[in-house]
């Protein structure tokens, strides 16, 4: 589903980080993050 797609990544404090997505992704053929970050929705 995400071969050869970018990728933008918002990851929950409370929840799952974004650089643990990021890493998920990276495993993926041709996927790319073009953005990551972790936020604090309160």
């Amino acid at each position: 589903m995400l071969e050869n797609k970018k990728v933008a990544i918002l990851g929950d404090r409370d929840g799952v980080p974004g650089q643990a997505v990021e890493e998920m992704v990276k495993t993926i053929a041709g996927a790319e993050v073009v953005f990551s970050t972790t936020e604090c929705f309160v």
